[in-house]
């Protein structure tokens, strides 16, 4: 059931996977502040990644301290087939009137200003923000793809792809770009 849209230049495709193993040039990882693994998305990064991209982000925090909600910064892929780990850090839901919404919306286009700054041309998302972090999907499926799509309206890739874990979290985002078209 993947879904693919081409939006100007950029080829948007949703499809359900393991974000470990997309080939895109950058994958985005749902991570906390600390940036040391955790777990989720963050600690299958870290496991499949190795020891390099801990190290980086070790020389991350040691420079610059934690990375804040809404932010991102970036290290290599370690052992991933992707070149690069952008590091987002999405917010913790707590009902929805602690400026979530804008806190998710920022880790997405951040993490595509990242890239950009990167001169990389493809990159992969998880649902950031959905798994330990309880923002509900729907809201945050419709805020990601209102975020990359806007972006990438400005700053073309040739891809942006999300990768979902559950059929459920997939049929959601589809439906979601279904209903913004």
């Amino acid at each position: 059931m993947d879904t693919r849209r081409v939006i100007g230049d950029t080829s948007l495709t949703l499809i359900r996977g393991d974000i470990t193993e997309q080939d895109t040039e950058a994958i985005v990882n749902a991570a906390n502040s600390s940036l040391m693994g955790g777990g989720g998305v963050d600690g299958a990064i870290h496991r499949a990644g190795g020891p390099t991209i801990l190290e980086e982000c070790k020389s991350i925090v040691a420079d610059m301290g934690s990375c804040l909600t809404g932010e991102a910064v970036i290290t290599s892929g370690g052992d991933l087939a992707a070149k690069y780990v952008i590091h987002a850090v999405g917010p913790v839901w707590r009902g929805g009137n602690g400026g979530e919404a804008e806190l998710l919306k920022n880790a997405y286009r951040n993490s595509l200003s990242v890239a950009a700054s990167n001169a990389i041309r493809s990159v992969s998302f998880p649902s950031i923000s959905t798994g330990a972090y309880h923002f509900p999907v729907t809201r945050a499926a419709r805020i990601a793809l209102n975020t990359v799509i806007e972006f990438i309206k400005e700053h073309p890739f040739d891809e942006v792809r999300f990768v979902l874990f559950s059929r459920d979290d997939l049929r959601t985002y589809a439906a979601v770009l279904a209903d913004l078209q």
